[in-house]
C-alpha cells in the first residue's frame, strides 16, 4: 500500500516500501500553465532532499522541481520527452516525473499529508 506526501514547493510523492514516485501537484501545474518541456534527471543520479532534480518549462516560466527526500533515481518518465503536456493532463497520475529509492525514510516525517497541503494552498 502506498502513502502520498506533499511538500511546500508543490511536489508530491507516493511511497511504497522504500520506493517513491515523484511529481508536481495539480496546483503547481495549474500555476505553471501549458508545459512545453521537462528536463529529467538521469537514472542512478543521487539526489539530496531539497536539491534540484527536474526543470519544468511552461509557456509562462521555467521552474525547478526539488527532491522531496534523499535517494537514488531508479526510473524516469520517458514519455514526457515526447509529450510534456502529460504533466498538465495528469500531474498526480500519468504525468509523474521520476521514481527513486529512498536513502533516508525519516525525511518523510518532514512532509505534509493531503489535508495539510490543502490548507497550504487555500
Amino acid at each position: 500500500m502506498s502513502t502520498t506526501y506533499y511538500t511546500e514547493e508543490h511536489e508530491w510523492l507516493s511511497v511504497d516500501g522504500d520506493t517513491a514516485t515523484v511529481g508536481i501537484t495539480n496546483h503547481a501545474q495549474d500555476q505553471l500553465g501549458d508545459i512545453v518541456f521537462v528536463e529529467l534527471p538521469d537514472v542512478d543520479d543521487e539526489v539530496e532532499q531539497g536539491g534540484d532534480t527536474v526543470v519544468v518549462e511552461s509557456v509562462k516560466a521555467a521552474s525547478d522541481v526539488y527532491a522531496p527526500v534523499s535517494g537514488t533515481i531508479t526510473e524516469v518518465n520517458e514519455a514526457l520527452g515526447e509529450d510534456p503536456a502529460m504533466v498538465n493532463a495528469g500531474a498526480e497520475t500519468t504525468g509523474w516525473l521520476y521514481k527513486m529509492k529512498l536513502s533516508n525514510p525519516a525525511e518523510l516525517e518532514e512532509l505534509m499529508d493531503l489535508d495539510a497541503y490543502k490548507a497550504l494552498i487555500d
